[in-house]
C-alpha cells in the first residue's frame, strides 16, 4: 500500500510520465489516458481510451469513462486545462488535486492573462483578439494562436490570410523559448526549475511550432540564466497570488534581448518535471499533493542550478508509418512512452520519448540526437520506414 489509502485517478491525454512520478514518490494511482503505452500499463493500473474501449481522445470521453474508475482524488494534465467544465466532472465525488475550473477559465484566456501580467508590471507580448487582426509591418511578425492550444499545434505564422478557426493574435518576439515550472497554495510559489523548450526540431521529427522535448536548465550563460531566475521568481509569485493558482503549474516564456517574456500560463503539471523530479532529487508528485494541504517544499533553485548536472527529453514523431519492432529493452535505454511490438505508428504521430543526461545542458542535446538516430535505425520492423 503506497502513502494514499485509495488510489489517486490521474487523467489526460499521455499520463505516463505524472504516474511515474507518482509510483516515484510512494502513491497508488489508477491511470487514464489516450495512449495506454506498454511501460504505463507496466507502473499502475490504467486503461485506455484507445485500447480499452475504442474511443478517440477528447476531454469528454476521458470524463465519462473516469466515472466508471474508483479514486478519492484526482489529477490531471494535458490537456485538460483547455476544458474546465470536463474537469467539473472529473472531480465529481472527488478531491480535485489541480486548479479549480473558475481558475482555469481565467488563466487560459490569453487577454486576460495579459491584462493580470501588465497590471503587475511585468511585459507581455502584444495579443489582440480574433476580430482585430494586426497592421502588416515592417519587421514585425505575428503569430496566429487557437484558443485551446497545446504542444504548439496549429500554431502559425501570419501572412495575411484569414483564420478558419477561432484563435487569437500575438506577437512573435525572438529569442529562447522556455518553461518555468512552479508550485503553489493559492497564495505563494516557490519556482521548482527552468527549461528551454526543444520546438520543431528536424532530428525529432518536428517542424513548425511544435513542442517536442526540454533541456533542464537552459543553455544560458551563468549571469543571464541568474537574471531570468530572479525574474521568473516574482512573475509566478505574483500569478499565484492574482490567480489563486494551486499545485504544480508551467509558464512558458520567450528569453527576449535578455528579459522574460511570459506567452502562456499552463495550470498543471507541465511534461518537464520529470527532468526535475530527477536532477534536483525532488519528489515531485508528493510536492503536488502537498500544496493541497498548504504545503510548499523548502528549496532554492538557485543552490541547485549551479551543481554540473543536466537533463533532457525528446519526443521522437514518425517521419513515415511502419510496424514497431520489439521494444521489451526500451525502457533500460532511457526511453519512456513505450509502444507495443507490432503497434502501427502513423506518418506525424509520437513514437516515445528519449532521455538524456550530461554534465551541461550543451552536451545534452547531442546526446539526445544520437539517441533518437540510434532509435530510427531499430525502432521499426523495416527501418526505411522510420
Amino acid at each position: 500500500m503506497g502513502r494514499n489509502a485509495q488510489p489517486i485517478l490521474l487523467a489526460g491525454l499521455s499520463i505516463r510520465m505524472l504516474a511515474e512520478l507518482a509510483v516515484r514518490a510512494g502513491y497508488d494511482v489508477v491511470a487514464l489516458d489516450y495512449f495506454g503505452d506498454a511501460d504505463l500499463r507496466a507502473l499502475c493500473p490504467s486503461k485506455s481510451l484507445r485500447r480499452d474501449y475504442g474511443l478517440p481522445y477528447t476531454a469528454a470521453n476521458l470524463a465519462d469513462v473516469a466515472g466508471q474508475l474508483e479514486a478519492t482524488a484526482v489529477a490531471y494534465t494535458a490537456s485538460l486545462e483547455n476544458h474546465p467544465d470536463q474537469v467539473a466532472r472529473l472531480a465529481q465525488g472527488r478531491q480535485l488535486l489541480g486548479n479549480a475550473p473558475d481558475v482555469l477559465r481565467q488563466v487560459r484566456h490569453p487577454l486576460r492573462l495579459a491584462d493580470c501580467l501588465r497590471a503587475g508590471g511585468f511585459r507581455f507580448p502584444q495579443t489582440l483578439p480574433l476580430d482585430q487582426p494586426p497592421v502588416p509591418e515592417t519587421g514585425r511578425r505575428w503569430l496566429w494562436k487557437p484558443w485551446r492550444s497545446g504542444g504548439g499545434h496549429g500554431i502559425r505564422f501570419w501572412r495575411g490570410q484569414a483564420p478558419s478557426t477561432e484563435g487569437y493574435w500575438q506577437e512573435w518576439l525572438p529569442g529562447m523559448v522556455g518553461s518555468a515550472a512552479f508550485v503553489a497554495d493559492g497564495q505563494t510559489a516557490v519556482l521548482l526549475g527552468i527549461t528551454e523548450q526543444l520546438i520543431g526540431q528536424r532530428f525529432a521529427g518536428a517542424s513548425g511550432f511544435r513542442y517536442c522535448g526540454n533541456l533542464l536548465p537552459p543553455r544560458l550563460p551563468p549571469a543571464e540564466l541568474h537574471a531570468l531566475l530572479q525574474e521568473l521568481r516574482e512573475m509566478v509569485s505574483y500569478l499565484a497570488l492574482s490567480f489563486g493558482l494551486r499545485g504544480i503549474n508551467g509558464l512558458d516564456f520567450v528569453w527576449h534581448n535578455r528579459q522574460a517574456w511570459p506567452i502562456e500560463l499552463n495550470p498543471r503539471p507541465p511534461a518537464s518535471i520529470e527532468l526535475m523530479d530527477s536532477v534536483y532529487d525532488l519528489r515531485l508528485f508528493d510536492v503536488h499533493v502537498q500544496s493541497f494541504a498548504g504545503h510548499l517544499p523548502d528549496f532554492d533553485l538557485e543552490q541547485a542550478l549551479p551543481d554540473g548536472r543536466a537533463a533532457g527529453k525528446t519526443i521522437v514523431y514518425a517521419r513515415q508509418a511502419g510496424q514497431v519492432a520489439d521494444t521489451s529493452q526500451w525502457a533500460a535505454q532511457g526511453i519512456r512512452d513505450i509502444p507495443y511490438p507490432g503497434e502501427t505508428i502513423g506518418r506525424g504521430q509520437p513514437i516515445c520519448t528519449v532521455l538524456a543526461t550530461a554534465d551541461t545542458p550543451a552536451a545534452c542535446r547531442p546526446e539526445l540526437k544520437a539517441q533518437v538516430a540510434r532509435l530510427r535505425t531499430v525502432c521499426f520492423q523495416d527501418s526505411a520506414a522510420s
